[in-house]
C-alpha cells in the first residue's frame, strides 16, 4: 500500500507542475518573449530528460531494438495526433446569424479550445506524461520515488502547461475549458503512475523499455515540431542559449543525484 501512495504521490508531483505552469500563464499576463524563453528552457530541460532519463535506462535495461521500436512509435504517434487536432475542419456554409448581442458573441467564442500551438503542446503532454509516468510508478518497485526523474519530469513540465495555456489564451480559449484539459491531463499522470506500479511489477523489461522510449519519442518530435519553432519566433538567436542551459541544468540534475 505505500508503493501505491508513493507511486501516486510521484503523478501528483508531475501533474501539478503542468497546473502550476497553466495557472501562471492564465492568470499572469507574461510577455511573450519570456514566455518563448521559458519555452526553449524547457525544451533542453525534455531533451536532457529524455536522453538520460528514459533512452539511455531503457537501451541499459531492455536492449537496443525495443528502444528503437518505442522511440519511432512514440514520434509517429504523436505527429499524427498533432495532425488530427489540427487539421482544418470544412464546415457548410453557415446562414446569416441573428442579431446577437457582443456579450453573447464573446461567450459563444470562448466555450471551446483555441489555438493550434496551445492544442499541440497539451495533446504532446498527454502522449508523453502517460509513458513518463508509468515509468515514475516503476520506479516505486526500486527503491521508493525516484528523485531524478520525478524532478526532471516536473522542471520540464511547467514550461508545458505555460506554453501550452498562453497559446490557448491567445486563442481565446474559454477559463473553464483550459482548466478541465489541465486538470484531465494531471489526473492522467497520477492514474498512469499508479497503474505503472501495480500492474506492470512483473512486465518484461522489454516492454519497459518500450513504453519509456514512447515517451521519449514524443516528447523529441513535440519538442521539434511545436516548442522549439515557437520559441525561436521571438527569441531568435537565444533560443539556442536558453534551450542549453535548460539542458545543462537538467544534466547536472542527473549527474549528483545518480
Amino acid at each position: 500500500m505505500d508503493g501505491l501512495w508513493l507511486a501516486a504521490l510521484s503523478g501528483l508531483i508531475a501533474g501539478a507542475a503542468l497546473l502550476v505552469g497553466a495557472a501562471v500563464a492564465w492568470f499572469i499576463d507574461i510577455p511573450q518573449m519570456v514566455v518563448a524563453g521559458i519555452m526553449a528552457l524547457g525544451a533542453g530541460v525534455l531533451i536532457s530528460t529524455l536522453a538520460f532519463e528514459l533512452v539511455e535506462e531503457a537501451a541499459e535495461a531492455g536492449g537496443l531494438l525495443p528502444v528503437v521500436i518505442g522511440f519511432f512509435a512514440g514520434a509517429i504517434l504523436y505527429i499524427a495526433a498533432d495532425r488530427l487536432v489540427s487539421r482544418p475542419r470544412k464546415q457548410p456554409s453557415p446562414p446569416p446569424p441573428p442579431a446577437v448581442a457582443p456579450a453573447n458573441i464573446a461567450v459563444r467564442r470562448g466555450a471551446r479550445l483555441a489555438g493550434g500551438t496551445g492544442v499541440a503542446i497539451a495533446v504532446g503532454g498527454l502522449i508523453d506524461g502517460i509513458p513518463e509516468s508509468i515509468v515514475m510508478g516503476l520506479s516505486v518497485l526500486q527503491g521508493g520515488i525516484s528523485i531524478p526523474i520525478v524532478a526532471a519530469i516536473a522542471i520540464s513540465n511547467v514550461p508545458e502547461g505555460l506554453g501550452s495555456t498562453a497559446a490557448l489564451k491567445r486563442g481565446g480559449s474559454s477559463g473553464r475549458g483550459v482548466a478541465l484539459l489541465w486538470g484531465g491531463i494531471a489526473l492522467v499522470t497520477v492514474v498512469a503512475a499508479v497503474v505503472g506500479y501495480a500492474a506492470l511489477q512483473a512486465a518484461p523489461v522489454s516492454v519497459i523499455a518500450v513504453i519509456t522510449t514512447v515517451a521519449a519519442g514524443a516528447l523529441l518530435a513535440m519538442i521539434c515540431n511545436t516548442m522549439i519553432p515557437e520559441a525561436f519566433a521571438e527569441q531568435r538567436a537565444l533560443t539556442g542559449l536558453w534551450a542549453t542551459i535548460g539542458f545543462l541544468c537538467a544534466f547536472l540534475l542527473h549527474e549528483l543525484a545518480g
